[in-house]
C-alpha cells in the first residue's frame, strides 16, 4: 500500500520547497493535485522540460515518490467545445506522467449533476479517444464520483466503471463523499463491499453529513439553492465513521493507494498532516501488516 499526502494545502510552495516539506512531514508519496505551475484546474499543462527535471531532482534528492498526478479537465461537460479542450489537455497529461514516470492518473468523472444523461454522452465520447492511448502507454487510470458530478452514488459510479471493461480502469472512493455516494446513509462497508476488485484507490479526510438533523447540517440562503456543500477536514472532526471504514479496509486487505485530502486546515496544515499520517497508519494496522509481509518474504 502506499500513503500519499494530497499537497493541495502547500501550493504556495515552489515544487522543490513543496517535496522537501512532504518529505519532513514523513510521507513517502506525493499524490500531485492541481496546482498553477504544473496541472492547473481545468487548464492546458503549465510544464515544460524544465520544471519536469526540477521536478524529478526534488523527488530524487528528498526519497520522497510520486504515487500519482490528478488532472481535472472538463471531459463530460455538456459543451462539445469545452470536452475537446478538455481531451486535448488530457493527452498532454499523459505524455507529462509518462516523463516523470508516474503510472497512475487519477481524476473526477466531472460533468453537471443536473445534466446527466448529455454528460455521460461527452464523457463517454471521451473515453473513445483517451483509452486507447492511456492502455498504450501504460498507465492505470482511477476515477471518483464528486459532488455535483454526472454521478455522484457509489454504485452507480461503480457500475459504469465496470462498463468500460478496462483492467486498467480504477474506481477512487473518496471518503470525504460518503454521505453523497448514498444521500446520507453513509454506509461504508456495502459501498465498499460493492466496489469490490474495482477499488484501488481512497483519499481520506473526515466530513459532515450534510442530510443530518433534517437536513439542516448545513444552512444555506436562499433555501432550496442548488448547492453542494462538503469538507475535507482531520479524522474525528466529522461525522464518518472510522472504524467501520479501516475495519472494512482491512478486512478486504485494500493495497491501493491511500491519500490524505485534508484542505479544511490551512492553519495548522503541519500539524494537521502529521496527524493523519499517524491516525491513518494506525487505521490500517501498517505496522503490523510489515511484518506479515517481511515474514512471508523470510519464509521464501
Amino acid at each position: 500500500m502506499k500513503i500519499a499526502l494530497d499537497p493541495y494545502m502547500y501550493r504556495h510552495l515552489s515544487i522543490p520547497k513543496m517535496v522537501e516539506k512532504v518529505a519532513d512531514l514523513g510521507y513517502e508519496y506525493i499524490e500531485l493535485s492541481p496546482r498553477e505551475d504544473f496541472l492547473p484546474f481545468y487548464k492546458y499543462p503549465r510544464v515544460d522540460k524544465a520544471r519536469i527535471r526540477e521536478f524529478k531532482n526534488a523527488l530524487r534528492d528528498t526519497g520522497v515518490k510520486l504515487s500519482s498526478l490528478l488532472p481535472m479537465q472538463h471531459w463530460a461537460g455538456p459543451e462539445e467545445e469545452d470536452r475537446e479542450a478538455a481531451v486535448r489537455n488530457w493527452m498532454r497529461c499523459i505524455e507529462i506522467a509518462v516523463e516523470m514516470d508516474v503510472d497512475v492518473l487519477n481524476t473526477e468523472f466531472t460533468g453537471h449533476s443536473d445534466k446527466p444523461y448529455k454528460c455521460e454522452q461527452m464523457f463517454m465520447r471521451s473515453m473513445e479517444e483517451l483509452l486507447p492511448i492511456i492502455e498504450k502507454e501504460g498507465i492505470n487510470l482511477h476515477i471518483q464520483a464528486h459532488p455535483f458530478d454526472f454521478i455522484e452514488r457509489n454504485n452507480d459510479a461503480v457500475d459504469l466503471i465496470r462498463g468500460l471493461d478496462k483492467d486498467f480502469v480504477g474506481y477512487f472512493y473518496a471518503v470525504p463523499h460518503t454521505f453523497f455516494y448514498d444521500n446520507g446513509k453513509g454506509d461504508i462497508a456495502s459501498m465498499l463491499e460493492y466496489a469490490g476488485d474495482k477499488l484501488k484507490h481512497i483519499n481520506i479526510a473526515d466530513t459532515y453529513n450534510h442530510k443530518a438533523s433534517s437536513c439542516l447540517r448545513y444552512v444555506v440562503n436562499p433555501p432550496g439553492v442548488h448547492a453542494t456543500v462538503h469538507q475535507h477536514m482531520d479524522i474525528g472532526k466529522g461525522d464518518i465513521n472510522w472504524d467501520v471504514l479501516f475495519s472494512k479496509l482491512r478486512e478486504i486487505k485494500f493495497d491501493g493507494i491511500a491519500t490524505v485530502a485534508v484542505f479544511g486546515e490551512e492553519d495548522r496544515a503541519d500539524d494537521s498532516s502529521r496527524f493523519m499520517l499517524q491516525e491513518v497508519k494506525k487505521g490500517l494496522d501498517i505496522e503490523s501488516r510489515q511484518k506479515e509481509i517481511f515474514a512471508d518474504l523470510y519464509k521464501k
